[in-house]
């Protein structure tokens, strides 16, 4: 994953009336596209309906001013700005750029609500009238859009609905959320950062962790969830192989790391396939081969960067092990000096909480109706939420539809993917999506917390 070191500038500098009616405009576009009358599984919720638009105002904000990995500046003022406007206790740089609200309620368990920030450095291609149009210079000097193309703003913007409603609604419940604006998950590093600088002992310590995420093949209007292991582990390696450079002409004078390059790249592939037991889950992926400078040269050294995933540590180090045990060895049997295998960051995987599943499941049913939640597979994607279980804290987070389902059958039938999370053409029925992801939340933490005492 990448982050940039130069945080780009707001595409917008229209007066504040005009933007406000910019904004406007925009929150019916989308919640015409969203087809609210077709895709809202139960009768409008009175106090969605009445603020609905204020939200999708929120959203589009987020959606049109993105911000790379730990540059979450603004977004990271917005947050607390929004969180202390519902009545929440606010501090910032809670980890770099990490926010932390305590909505207090008398006495009762403490529940954690988090979202994500940060953008992805893609450059839209949605063809939206609020695409984003920011660019910023990365750490190697090059300039790259940025969006938000796995839906962090749709997450960040579902969590000021949760607290907008809970604050709004007191007489519902009793006890303590907590509301956590992460920085870099896509640097899987945020939620590391928020709890080494202390977030379960500065505040409250939790009883249960929940977070959504959005899909991009659910039906907007429905959630879907995984009871167990429901997102992998994932590791970063950087390997790199070294030889002795020279004349392409003269090879044998020269110890060649392309070649050994190629020859593990192929080798890595039996990891999995000879190494890992079979119904274990485990990837081993090389996305980037970097070495060389002219067609007649030999390199000295070629790098390789790798992502694993697995649902469990000793895989993991199964994956790292067999990874670094093929590299020397190669390049034992080539003459070439010994390679390095380095671990560039690591996040565990995602494992929701059986018994906390079992418990929020009928509220989600209760909120959205039987044919509106949907039970998912576990994937091989990794997120870094995992961590805010530390100390056996339960964790539950679930999938929110994004996509028409007349738009997901049209895809099916054609035997054509949808645009992805980490698209350029990714495109959320944003709307809807929040809809049904402040009915989804609300409903989870009041199903956690007691009714508040007459």
């Amino acid at each position: 994953m990448t982050q940039s070191r130069d945080r780009g500038k707001s595409p917008l500098s229209l007066r504040p009336v005009l933007a406000s009616a910019w904004i406007g405009a925009i929150a019916v576009l989308l919640a015409a596209r969203s087809g609210m009358a077709q895709t809202t599984p139960k009768p409008p919720n009175p106090w969605l309906a009445e603020h609905l638009g204020e939200l999708v105002e929120l959203y589009t904000h987020l959606h049109t001013h993105p911000e790379l990995s730990y540059h979450e500046v603004e977004t990271s003022k917005r947050i607390a700005g929004e969180l202390e406007k519902a009545g929440a206790k606010t501090t910032s740089h809670v980890g770099k750029l990490g926010v932390v609200g305590v909505l207090e309620n008398g006495p009762g368990p403490v529940v954690l609500v988090r979202t994500d920030m940060d953008a992805l450095p893609v450059t839209e291609e949605t063809n939206l009238p609020y695409a984003s149009k920011v660019k910023v210079r990365d750490q190697s000097g090059r300039e790259v859009g940025v969006m938000h193309a796995c839906g962090h703003d749709v997450h960040m913007t579902c969590l000021i609905g949760t607290a907008r409603w809970l604050a709004s609604h007191r007489d519902r419940w009793a006890g303590t959320v907590l509301f956590i604006g992460q920085p870099a998950e896509e640097a899987i590093d945020g939620a590391r950062s928020m709890l080494d600088a202390g977030l379960y002992k500065r505040f409250p310590k939790p009883k249960y962790a929940l977070a959504l995420h959005c899909a991009s093949d659910v039906p907007v209007g429905s959630v879907a969830y995984v009871s167990g292991p429901t997102l992998a582990s994932s590791t970063s390696l950087l390997v790199t192989i070294r030889g002795k450079g020279g004349h392409g002409a003269w090879p044998h004078r020269t110890v060649d790391p392309v070649v050994l390059s190629a020859l593990l790249i192929l080798d890595l592939q039996t990891i999995v396939s000879r190494e890992v037991e079979p119904i274990e889950p485990a990837v081993v992926t090389v996305g980037s081969i970097h070495g060389g400078t002219k067609h007649n040269i030999i390199p000295d050294e070629v790098k390789l960067q790798l992502t694993l995933r697995s649902f469990s540590e000793p895989v993991r180090e199964l994956l790292v092990e067999a990874i670094k045990r093929r590299a020397t060895s190669l390049a034992a049997a080539h003459r070439a000096p010994e390679p390095s295998v380095v671990v560039e960051e690591t996040t565990p995987p995602t494992i929701n909480s059986p018994d906390l599943v079992e418990r929020v499941v009928p509220a989600f049913v209760e909120a959205l109706g039987a044919a509106h939640v949907k039970v998912a597979k576990p994937v091989m994607g990794a997120e870094d939420f995992g961590l805010f279980g530390e100390g056996g804290i339960p964790i539950f987070m679930f999938w929110l539809g994004t996509q028409r389902p007349e738009r997901i059958a049209a895809a099916l039938a054609k035997n054509e993917p949808l645009p992805a999370l980490h698209s350029a053409r990714f495109a959320p029925e944003a709307a809807a999506a929040i809809d049904t992801g402040v009915r989804a939340m609300t409903a989870a933490v009041i199903q956690l917390l007691p009714p508040k005492s007459p």
